[in-house]
């Protein structure tokens, strides 16, 4: 069959085929998904942070599917296609038909490139039409590596949306990198820092997820995987979702190939160097982008603050004192700690007290660049 062909599909925001460890923020959407389907705005809006590969998107599109089952208009924004207030209009407006329907000082403002905040009635009728269609209909907006997004777009999209929610059934929910959480700041949006439980951070799965992602997909198709086997694909993967869909597609390539329905530890120990040559290529890309942004030798000068393998974590303290020992000055310090953090190097799950707590996007990936500093 030709799902069996592929069950795990790593990358892209492709689903995976047993999305688990990710039950709290299911229920926060399905929440507000169930205030829009009662005609009522729900209490706050959504933020999706956290590094790159841990599935973020795979979310939005689940909440997506979600909404489309109940009759809530899934508005899919992406910051590459709406860099412009004229753009945002056009996708949140889709019935607004051509320009010529906006008003005329709109078009100039946005014509002249002049900011939004020039024409501000061109802004409350955005928010007037924007809350009829959700009076017809409750809308949810989706906007994905919403960390790219235009400032000035950024601006007009989330005072709207403040407005519209105080009206009508709409949802804004945004997801991004760490960096998104600063990005939000440079907006000015007065809304975003009060989310409570809208705030999520998304980073790498609990030992119980990573295992449940490898063995209830392949048990549903009648294999099974040795505990031994299990314990070491999980330990490479470290728990990081984009790896142990790696591991899965590996997995079931090796079933199909030899047949059978148990999959051993020596199964898994044939399927390794595939993975690794894959999780090396990965590393090596995450490694060039730290090196394009002038980050190395910040990225390595934090690496002997996070001491305890996979699950080690790090102080603002810590983090500011191996940045010092690097000869960084106070300035410096707290700029790599911000770039390290938007680039999900190092992150801080939001929603802690202090003391502040960071942990490591990739634990391998730091293996990865003092393997290279020491080459």
């Amino acid at each position: 069959m030709a799902t069996e062909k592929r069950l795990f599909m790593p990358g892209d925001g492709a689903p995976p085929p047993v999305l688990t460890g990710r039950e709290r923020e299911q229920e926060v959407l399905s929440r507000c998904l169930a205030d829009l389907t009662s005609g009522q705005p729900p209490p706050h809006n959504v933020v999706l942070v956290g590094p790159r590969g841990n599935g973020k998107t795979v979310l939005l599109n689940w909440f997506e599917g979600a909404c489309r089952g109940v009759r809530v208009d899934a508005a899919r924004l992406a910051p590459s296609r709406v860099r412009t207030g004229q753009d945002l209009c056009d996708t949140l407006l889709p019935a607004a038909g051509p320009r010529w329907l906006l008003p005329a000082k709109w078009r100039v403002a946005f014509g002249a490139g002049a900011e939004w905040v020039t024409s501000p009635p061109a802004v409350r009728e955005l928010a007037e039409r924007l809350i009829a269609r959700c009076r017809g209909k409750p809308v949810a907006v989706l906007l994905d590596e919403a960390h790219t997004l235009d400032l000035e777009v950024g601006r007009i999209l989330l005072n709207v949306s403040q407005d519209v929610r105080r009206e009508a059934p709409f949802l804004l929910v945004l997801a991004g990198t760490p960096g998104l959480l600063a990005h939000l700041g440079r907006m000015n949006a007065s809304f975003w820092d009060r989310l409570g439980r809208g705030l999520l951070g998304i980073g790498r799965l609990s030992e119980a997820a990573a295992r449940d992602a490898l063995r209830k997909p392949l048990a549903a198709h009648g294999v099974s995987i040795d505990d031994e086997a299990l314990d070491s694909v999980v330990a490479h993967g470290q728990r990081y979702a984009y790896f142990i869909q790696l591991w899965g597609e590996a997995l079931w390539s090796r079933r199909l190939a030899a047949g059978g329905t148990r999959l051993s530890a020596a199964d898994a120990a044939r399927a390794r160097p595939e993975v690794a040559a894959r999780v090396a290529e990965y590393h090596h890309h995450r490694y060039r982008e730290l090196e394009a942004e002038g980050l190395l030798p910040a990225a390595l000068a934090v690496i002997p603050a996070f001491r305890d393998g996979m699950d080690a974590s790090a102080t603002d303290r810590e983090i500011d004192a191996a940045l010092a020992a690097a000869g960084m000055d106070a300035s410096g310090r707290l700029a790599a700690r911000e770039a390290l953090n938007r680039l999900g190097y190092v992150w801080c799950p939001p929603g802690q007290e202090p003391p502040v707590v960071w942990q490591a996007g990739i634990p391998s990936l730091m293996g990865h660049l003092l393997d290279h500093a020491a080459a």
